[in-house]
């Protein structure tokens, strides 16, 4: 705010540049923005199948991927080890994955896909369909496309051992 008015964020492009950093737009607020807009679509297909967000990326990593162990899960679900404990047990329970023992390495503990968790994928996947054949065509599929490439880079900067501090 400058003079107790709000700053008008709609200034033209060749003075957002000049702008202070403190004073343009938040990558990582427009980053949530967009999640909150694509998840927005989602949320009421998963609350129907009784299925929250993080519990629909692990039963879709896993189909996706077969067999993985918890680590691998985290990983590719973006979930944090001491929330995807408390998820997996309450999966279980649910019957929609199953836990054993590796053969080759006891300490190691794989999770699979149930048949009632496929069953959930299979239920979810058509309206998920229709979502992202929605969201292609009021943003254009290669747009879609595009971004993904983009964010794949972005999420990439990440990897390279540099980090880079958050907003």
């Amino acid at each position: 705010m400058t003079n107790g008015a709000p700053l008008d964020m709609n200034t033209p492009d060749e003075t957002k540049d000049a702008l202070p950093r403190e004073r343009r737009r938040s990558l990582a607020i427009g980053l949530l923005k967009a999640r909150e807009a694509v998840m927005s679509h989602f949320r009421p297909i998963l609350a129907d199948h009784d299925v929250t967000e993080q519990q629909w990326r692990v039963i879709r990593a896993l189909s996706e991927a077969g067999t993985l162990d918890a680590t691998e899960v985290a990983e590719k679900a973006f979930i944090l080890a001491p929330s995807l404990t408390r998820m997996l047990r309450s999966l279980e329970e649910r019957g929609l994955i199953t836990r054993h023992k590796d053969k080759e390495d006891g300490r190691r503990v794989l999770l699979r896909l149930a048949p009632a968790g496929q069953a959930v994928i299979d239920e979810v996947m058509p309206d998920s369909r229709r979502v992202y054949a929605d969201i292609d065509a009021r943003f254009g599929a290669e747009r879609v496309e595009e971004l993904l490439d983009m964010l794949e880079e972005l999420a990439a900067l990440k990897l390279d051992g540099k980090a880079i501090s958050e907003e």
